[in-house]
């Protein structure tokens, strides 16, 4: 089976959310074949190039999403009759960006726009002149102003229009480039988008034009992604951006095949943003567990005194929280240590994120001393991920009993799972899909409740009998359901499940209205000549009855294909 993977920011390139587990599906399904296309993020991710590929993946094609419109690519002018055509197909996908209803810009003013923006790009050239133009600038100001339109999006001004406007060109790119001839997309038997947003355009766009099944799996929803991230924006940019990631969310979901959802909290999302609960169907992600098997089994016990933290420094970890819940814990348990083991931080606002959360735990934890000559040492201690306390993640689990989770934003805890995994007990808070991770094997707490995690961490550090149980539990849970095999075995079934409902195709869907499910029976590579069922076997039909056999239509007879292959070969 050839597969179209779609990326965005991820895989192939060594950096990137998606990375990962494309290249796990990748290498885990060999006997398909894979093309790539992959929407690059940063000049940065391109720079450092493509990650090894196994042999199975037989070409990639990559576009920036970073770039100006047209700084790689001469973009051909439109005409005077091209631009009334795409002004009035923006105007019906503004139009329905700014009232977010569907009925607003007629029935399908959203989808009309889109996909005829599609086949302008298609038939004329490289949409982002025109997205840029004065004319798409002064389409979405009117749009905004228009009876019906959003509360919130009437506030813009001409400077929001720009800034939308600029974000809209840059969603739309995918609409203009080359990936969708008979040597790409239509090529493919199935779309496989690594995200929803940008990643499924392309997919969109592939059944659109060439009928391709289109699959979704989305372990970060894309309209919460944007909600969390765009905090920067003024506020009717903000509403009119939420309201075409809305909108594109709407019509991915409602043209996939099939949505594999990482959780259930994603899960919601895409039901609230109107995917149809029968195509939903949860993958968990698919992590390795061979690494922390030596941690799991028992190898290393850990401090019982200690606490660890494992992740990402940055604000939604809430490290705050975890500090100040620490110095409860210390009251109750002197001896108590916490080790903060996370990446390099990257970025201003995690290493500023850093430096307050170590100048906190100077301020609640001065170094002690066990006697007078002896140096000081803080309890709390900040450390990375390749130091020489902790050189392997294996490690940093390893080296405590209770594992700590802070977060007031998370979506799938990809540390919570590494934890269960090396048989740790688990104190975590109670957000994205934590609860359902965990599914009662650790203890959950409200976030943004310090007293409430000192608690919980207090009540696992003087229960040794609980935590071993706990732990185990967690283990066994995790081994069955996110480990790798697992997630290979879900989307094996389902690519070969979707190629079972979708016709055997290979040039435009509008073609041909007779598409038969295979191309080629497995009864057609039978040898030999098959004799046909004689009138005395088959059931009396009724008068002016079509044939029939064993009650179902009649089929083809062998010996008449067979017969004209002799003779055609004869």
């Amino acid at each position: 089976m050839r597969i179209g993977l779609l990326t965005d920011g991820g895989f192939p390139y060594p950096t990137g959310e998606s990375r990962l587990w494309c290249d796990r599906l990748v290498r885990g399904l060999a006997r398909h074949e894979f093309d790539i296309y992959a929407l690059s993020r940063s000049a940065d991710q391109e720079a450092r190039g493509l990650a090894a590929l196994p042999p199975q993946v037989r070409q990639v094609r990559t576009a920036p999403l970073w770039t100006t419109a047209g700084a790689r690519h001469a973009e051909r002018r439109y005409g005077r009759r091209e631009r009334r055509v795409f002004a009035a197909y923006f105007a019906r996908l503004a139009g329905a960006i700014c009232t977010g209803s569907p009925t607003a810009a007629g029935p399908d003013g959203f989808t009309e726009g889109l996909y005829g923006l599609a086949a302008l790009a298609r038939d004329h050239g490289a949409l982002g002149g025109e997205l840029r133009s004065e004319t798409a600038v002064r389409i979405l100001e009117a749009a905004c102003r228009a009876p019906g339109a959003n509360r919130a999006v009437q506030a813009a001004r001409v400077p929001d229009h720009l800034a939308f406007a600029s974000l809209l060109e840059r969603g739309l790119r995918p609409l203009s480039l080359d990936w969708y001839g008979d040597d790409a997309l239509g090529a493919v038997d199935l779309s496989h988008a690594a995200s929803g947003g940008c990643a499924a355009l392309p997919g969109l766009l592939a059944k659109r034009f060439f009928g391709v099944p289109l699959l979704v799996t989305e372990y970060g929803v894309q309209v919460r992604a944007q909600y969390l991230a765009n905090t920067q924006l003024t506020v009717p940019v903000r509403a009119l951006n939420a309201a075409f990631q809305r909108r594109l969310a709407a019509e991915v979901y409602a043209q996939a095949a099939l949505i594999t959802p990482g959780n259930t909290h994603a899960r919601r999302w895409q039901e609230r943003c109107g995917a149809d609960r029968a195509k939903l169907r949860t993958v968990y992600p698919g992590m390795p567990a061979d690494r922390f098997h030596a941690v799991g089994e028992g190898a290393y016990g850990g401090d019982p005194n200690t606490l660890v933290w494992v992740g990402r420094i940055e604000p939604a970890k809430d490290l705050i929280a975890l500090l100040h819940a620490f110095a409860e814990v210390r009251k109750a348990e002197p001896e108590a240590r916490l080790r903060l083991i996370a990446a390099p931080a990257r970025g201003p606002e995690a290493v500023t994120y850093l430096a307050h959360c170590r100048a906190l735990a100077a301020q609640l934890f001065p170094d002690e001393a066990a006697d007078a000559h002896a140096v000081g040492d803080n309890p709390v201690s900040f450390e990375e991920i390749g130091g020489p306390d902790a050189p392997e993640l294996a490690d940093a689990y390893a080296a405590g009993s209770v594992v700590v989770l802070s977060s007031v934003v998370e979506g799938f805890p990809i540390s919570l799972v590494e934890a269960m995994f090396c048989g740790r007990a688990t104190v975590s808070t109670d957000t994205g899909a934590v609860v359902e991770v965990i599914g009662g094997t650790g203890l959950v707490v409200p976030p943004r409740n310090p007293r409430a995690l000192a608690d919980a961490c207090v009540a696992l550090l003087r229960d040794p009998e609980r935590r071993s149980r706990l732990g185990a539990a967690a283990r066994a849970r995790a081994l069955e359901l996110f480990t790798v095999e697992q997630n290979l075995a879900a989307f094996r079934g389902i690519y070969l499940e979707l190629m079972s409902h979708n016709p055997v195709h290979r040039g435009s869907a509008h073609d041909s209205d007779d598409l038969q499910p295979f191309a080629n029976p497995a009864e057609a590579h039978v040898p030999g000549r098959w004799a046909a069922p004689t009138a005395a076997r088959l059931p009396a039909a009724p008068a002016g009855a079509a044939p029939s056999w064993a009650g179902g239509p009649l089929p083809v007879l062998l010996e008449e294909r067979t017969g004209s292959a002799q003779e055609a070969g004869s």
